[in-house]
């Protein structure tokens, strides 16, 4: 078992859901038992669960929305229209693609740059985009910045074009998992599923309350110990996405490196944190200063989410283990570690 899979298995465990085989679902005569369904997307591991009368279409539907955004977004789908974006660099796209691609370019504005979507170029020469990984030089990566600039991304609303420059690519990555799984949560309610969960890859987003009225509880992983967590968030109707170095890296003459580039130098994140988790009404938000908020480091985020608290709250741990805990999350979030709380 590798550990992209005992990051899943433990989420699904200690959120209390019960899941079934791959592509399989778990059938029940009961509608007040839950239907579970497990799909491989993304490049990750993915489970889906609802009840009701409603459970089983919505989680059909549900699969199928899945691979229709990933066939759209993907870079490594030579027919999405992000590829063929990144070949072609003009291109006339589809409404939700040039909308999400504007989102991410506002999030750029709004966290000066930190989220920044044309950051693939960097992601490729550490080998995080294809799996073959190597360190790259100081100029190799100063080249490469030149390249990275969000505010270059030209959108044009009258046509739903996108213009890149010659040597621009982009990458929805950071971005588009928040975006499915709020997707999925509309189009379960709209199925008229009242109560579910959505796991994907990690990337959690609860659809009101559980069956007994009790809030879901959510998992937050310890970053140096996969095995654990350092504590329980209860949510409903929320967002529940984590990102940390212990996520994607590799190793290389002893020393680790993450897949969370800072946009500053190119090179792996180093500020201070394990990890960052975010809850916020909105996934798509939230997947974005997930990454975001662990590149600025400890006092960054503290000011930036200061600054934004009406729109998430946040789980940060840092490197010497203690845990920043903001306020809105008082008397929801559940933890043994030594942890201080932000207000």
């Amino acid at each position: 078992m590798n550990k992209a899979q005992k990051i899943f298995i433990m989420t699904i465990i200690l959120c209390l859901v019960f899941v079934t085989g791959c592509g399989a679902e778990e059938k029940s005569e009961d509608p007040g038992e839950p239907l579970s369904k497990d799909i491989f997307a993304m490049d990750t591991y993915m489970t889906l669960t609802a009840y009701g009368e409603a459970a089983e279409d919505a989680l059909n539907q549900a699969e199928a929305e899945i691979y229709r955004i990933d066939a759209l977004l993907s870079t490594g789908n030579p027919e999405s229209e992000i590829s063929k974006l990144n070949k072609e660099k003009h291109l006339a796209v589809s409404e939700e693609t040039f909308n999400l691609i504007k989102r991410a370019c506002e999030m750029g504005e709004d966290t000066k740059g930190i989220f920044d979507i044309t950051i693939y170029p960097i992601m490729g020469a550490w080998g995080f985009t294809d799996g073959n990984y190597r360190v790259p030089d100081e100029k190799e990566l100063k080249d490469l910045l030149k390249r990275v600039d969000y505010s270059k991304v030209v959108l044009n609303e009258e046509d739903l074009t996108v213009t890149l420059e010659d040597d621009m690519e982009i990458d929805l990555g950071g971005i588009a998992k928040g975006y499915t799984s709020d997707r999925i949560e509309e189009l379960m309610k709209n199925c008229g599923v009242e109560h579910g969960l959505i796991n994907l890859g990690g990337n959690v987003q609860v659809i009101g309350n559980k069956p007994d009225g009790s809030d879901w509880k959510v998992a937050v992983i310890d970053p140096q110990d996969q095995e654990y967590y350092v504590g329980i968030v209860a949510v409903s109707d929320k967002a529940v996405i984590t990102s940390g170095g212990y996520q994607r890296y590799f190793e290389q003459d002893g020393k680790t490196y993450i897949h969370i580039i800072d946009t500053s130098d190119g090179y792996p994140a180093a500020n201070g944190l394990l990890s960052t988790t975010v809850v916020s009404d909105d996934g798509t938000l939230a997947d974005a200063l997930s990454t975001s908020l662990f590149v600025m480091g400890p006092e960054k985020a503290v000011d930036y989410w200061r600054a934004n608290s009406d729109k998430f709250d946040m789980v940060l741990v840092k490197d010497d283990g203690t845990l920043l805990v903001t306020e809105g999350l008082d008397g929801r979030f559940n933890t043994e570690c030594e942890y201080e709380f932000v207000s």
